[in-house]
Parts: structure tokens; C-alpha cells; sequence
């Protein structure tokens, strides 16, 4: 659920870049690339919608040079579209030279989207003779994961729901999913304490277990750490960038630099703060928290490293909750780091399994609303939670943000999403407190508040899951 990538998007930026980057590469694998001499990529739904906004256009141009993600040079990115424009060629899969037109090559079809889902795309090749070479339908289903289709999947209108049937959301889950060997295997947060009480093991412990059963324990290892020391580099630039307008042409103010300058001149938390755990979840350290949110969010804005967790557009909320446990719990260490991922990343596969983690499938909730719940989990279980206690906090988490709209003015993740973050991580921490008060017993279980999200996902008009066709983004002037 956690994956290291680049702003502003998840479904919008990172998705179509390693949608891209595989059309690109299964065109040497085809052995075809010495063929090709042009690449026609269409947008679909909230990507053509919001495209321009998020970036998509960029992400696919570098993943079609051969970029992903996790490495891709942000400035590069940034600037793609001048560079490419400058001789009118883009670089196919790093490999060979081929004519580009922006206008012509990059589609945004903002009256049409695929049923499957509503962040669909189109890559097209062709050879000299304008003959098709290749054609391949993807989609990006959320937290930058990915998903190949068939051309010839159906087509409706932006507005349409899709016949009962075609869209992803209809299917069962468990037959898609990749047939995977693991010691405790669980599709539901009832089924996941039950493995705990059953095995006297925590939530962190039945992942490490899952995990470390499909490869070495020192990759896993690894990519906590690497993980979590994103996290902390994201934090670190966020707060102390020079930089003092957000892209985009909102003129959105960085707010974290100033804000973590006033915060350090009165306080030494980063010093770590000696605080017991029963008394730090009593304690009022708000500001922090929006700090470190904020500053992650901007990055992300600002089209920076960052760790997807489990979306861009909400990559703020675990981060800040996380370094709330770091500079606020006196004996947080790197284990406790790690069983906060875990845990988190439980809760997250739960939401993407059973419902939707993408805004332009379920709105907000999917995004910030599922980020806020794995933030309480993890929190929870470090704070020394029973497995009731941190299903009841993410429960919590989760039922708080039930309805969410996303709504981007611009189509930037911008407004309202960077304030959000900060809220949200306030609240998972809220949820935390209220869960440790407790014995872990729920009227609500976190299976039922997930199953709630995503029927009121599919309930929700469509201009208010990321097309900026409806709410703040159409009652927010653009100056």
C-alpha cells in the first residue's frame, strides 16, 4: 500500500506513468519499437477532466520515455512538454527518437470515458505509413496502481453509469487478485482480528508474517526503512523550501516553511519531547501535526518525492501521524515504525480489496477518508492497542469521513486537498484517544463502515469524484 513516487496525483500522475512506461516497454519485449514512428495517447473521464491540472499529460510523456515513478527526475517531469517541444520528438522507451506533436498526441476526451473505470487511457503506435503497430487500453485504479484492459472495452458518456457488468466494481475481487501462498491470509478486518486472537499475534505481526513468507525478511526490512526515510526527506523539504507559490496558476502560498519557522522558534519537540504513552495521547499538539501534513502535501503539490500512502492526494496523513508518534512518543523507535506500517498497510489492503481507494471511483472518502482510518490503525498499534482497539480506531477513522467529495478547484490538488490532509491527521489521532478509552468493543465494524463507503461512492453523482465539474471547484473563482 505504500509506494515511493511523484506528485501531484496517484490515479492521475503516478497511474498513467507506469501505464505509459508498460506500453513503452511491451513495445521492445513485441520487438516492434524499430517500427513505430508515432504515439497517440487518448485521456478518458476524470483523467481528460482533470489532466491538465494533475499533470497527467507530463506523467505519460515520461513514462512513454522510459520513467517511472519512483526514479523519474522531478524537474524533467516538470518541464517535459517545453523540452519535448523544442525539436517536436520524444525519446520512445529511452531507446529511439520518434516525432512528437503535443496537440495531435496527447487527447484529452473530456465527453467520453471507459466503463471499467473512470480513469481510462488509449496508447496507440504507428509506423511510417500510418498502419497501427500497436494498441493497448489502461487504467489507473487508484494509489498508483494499475490495471491493462482491452481496446475494444465499451465506452459511455462522462456522466453515464456503466451497464451492470462492465465496470470493475461489479467484479468479485478475489478473482482478479493474483494467487498468492501467505500463512495467514485474510479478506476482512472480522477475519484479520480473528487470525490475531486465534494465533496470540498483533495486526503487524500477521503481515510481517504474509510478507516475509513471499520474500527475504531483509527486502521487507528494507523498504520500511526506505519508506519511512521518504517520509521524513518529504517532511524535511516540505518545511524548509524556498519556494513560495504552489504551480498551477491558483497562486496557492506555501504555508509549511513559515509555519514550521514560527513552531521551531518556541519549541525543541524535534528534540523529541519525554512524554508518557497515557499522557501524549492526552495532550494538545495540533499544530505540529498540520505542519508536517502540510508540508507533504505541498510537495506533493509541488510535484515532489513522495510516498504514496495509499494516494498522493492523501500522502499527508500518514507521514504526519507517524512523525507525531517519532517527536511525541518518548520511546518511539524504528520498530514501532515498522508496526505502524504494517498495520496501516493492513487496513489499507482492506479498503482497496472491499471497496475503492481512488477519488474518481468514490470520491474523497476513498482517498482521504481511507488514509485517515490506516493513520488511526497505526497509531493505535503503536500506542499498544489490542486488535479491537485498532479495528475500533480505524473504524473511527473512517466513519468520520463517510460522503467525501473531491472536488478540486483547477483540477489541482491543491484546494481543498492540502488542508484536508492536515484535518484528517488530527482526526485519526482523535480516533486513537477515543479507541484507547475504550476496551475495543464497537457498535460499528470497520467491514461494515468500508462496505458503506464504497455504496456511497457508487451513489455519488459523478461530478463530484475528480472532474472539478461540481462543488468547490465550480463555486471557487480561478483568478
Amino acid at each position: 500500500m505504500f509506494t515511493i513516487g511523484v506528485g501531484p496525483s496517484s490515479s492521475h500522475t503516478v497511474g498513467p506513468m507506469a501505464a505509459a512506461y508498460a506500453f513503452s516497454s511491451s513495445l521492445q519485449q513485441k520487438h516492434v519499437l524499430n517500427r513505430v514512428t508515432r504515439v497517440k495517447t487518448t485521456l478518458y473521464g476524470s483523467l481528460a477532466l482533470t489532466g491538465l491540472g494533475h499533470g497527467t499529460d507530463r506523467a505519460v510523456m515520461a513514462g512513454l520515455e522510459g520513467n517511472v515513478p519512483a526514479t523519474v527526475d522531478t524537474d524533467h517531469m516538470l518541464h517535459i512538454r517545453e523540452t519535448c517541444a523544442l525539436d517536436n520528438t520524444l525519446n520512445l522507451a529511452g531507446a529511439k527518437r520518434i516525432h512528437f506533436d503535443y496537440d495531435h498526441d496527447v487527447i484529452f476526451e473530456q465527453w467520453k470515458r471507459m466503463a471499467a473505470h473512470p480513469n481510462g487511457m488509449r496508447f496507440q503506435a504507428f509506423d511510417d505509413a500510418a498502419n497501427l503497430v500497436d494498441e493497448q487500453v489502461w487504467y489507473s485504479i487508484g494509489g498508483g496502481f494499475i490495471r491493462q484492459g482491452a481496446p475494444d472495452d465499451s465506452m459511455i458518456g462522462i456522466h453515464d453509469r456503466p451497464p451492470a457488468g462492465t465496470s470493475f466494481a461489479d467484479e468479485d475481487e478475489s478473482a482478479v487478485e493474483p494467487v498468492t501462498e501467505v500463512p495467514y491470509p485474510f479478506h476482512s478486518c472480522t477475519e484479520l482480528v480473528a487470525l490475531c486472537r486465534r494465533h496470540d499475534m498483533s495486526i503487524a505481526d500477521i503481515v510481517w508474517a504474509n510478507e516475509t513468507a513471499l520474500r527475504p525478511e531483509e527486502a521487507v526490512k528494507a523498504e520500511l526503512d526506505g519508506i519511512w526515510q521518504v517520509m521524513r526527506d518529504c517532511v524535511s523539504h516540505g518545511c524548509t523550501s524556498k519556494e513560495t507559490v504552489l504551480p498551477g496558476g491558483l497562486d496557492v502560498p506555501r504555508r509549511a516553511p513559515k509555519m514550521y519557522q514560527r513552531l521551531a522558534f518556541n519549541s525543541d519537540v524535534l528534540r523529541r519531547n519525554s512524554r508518557r504513552k497515557d499522557a501524549v495521547l492526552e495532550s494538545s499538539d495540533a499544530a505540529w501535526v498540520d505542519l508536517f501534513a502540510l508540508a507533504v502535501s505541498e510537495e506533493n503539490a509541488g510535484g515532489g518525492r513522495i510516498v504514496t500512502a495509499p494516494t498522493n492526494g492523501a500522502a499527508g496523513i500518514i507521514p504526519a501521524v507517524l512523525h507525531y508518534y517519532w517527536h511525541f512518543v518518548d520511546d518511539a523507535d524504528d520498530q514501532g515504525v515498522s508496526t505502524f506500517l504494517l498495520t496501516a498497510g493492513a487496513i489499507g489492503y482492506l479498503f482497496k480489496r472491499n471497496a475503492s481507494i481512488s477519488g474518481a471511483e468514490v470520491g474523497c472518502q476513498g482517498e482521504v477518508g481511507s488514509a485517515c482510518s490506516m493513520a488511526a490503525a497505526g497509531l493505535a498499534a503503536v500506542m499498544g492497542g489490542t486488535p479491537e482497539q485498532v479495528e475500533n480506531a480505524a473504524e473511527i477513522g473512517i466513519e468520520h469521513n463517510l460522503g467525501l467529495t473531491c472536488d478540486p478547484v483547477g483540477g489541482l490538488v491543491q484546494i481543498p486537498c492540502i488542508e484536508r490532509n492536515a484535518m484528517a491527521a488530527n482526526t485519526a489521532i482523535n480516533a486513537v484517544r477515543m479507541a484507547m478509552l475504550g476496551d475495543g468493543s464497537h457498535i460499528v465494524t470497520l467491514d461494515q463502515a468500508i462496505a458503506t463507503m464504497k455504496q456511497t461512492g457508487e451513489d455519488m453523482m459523478a461530478k463530484y469524484k475528480e472532474t472539478s465539474k461540481g462543488g468547490l471547484a465550480v463555486n471557487v473563482v480561478e483568478c
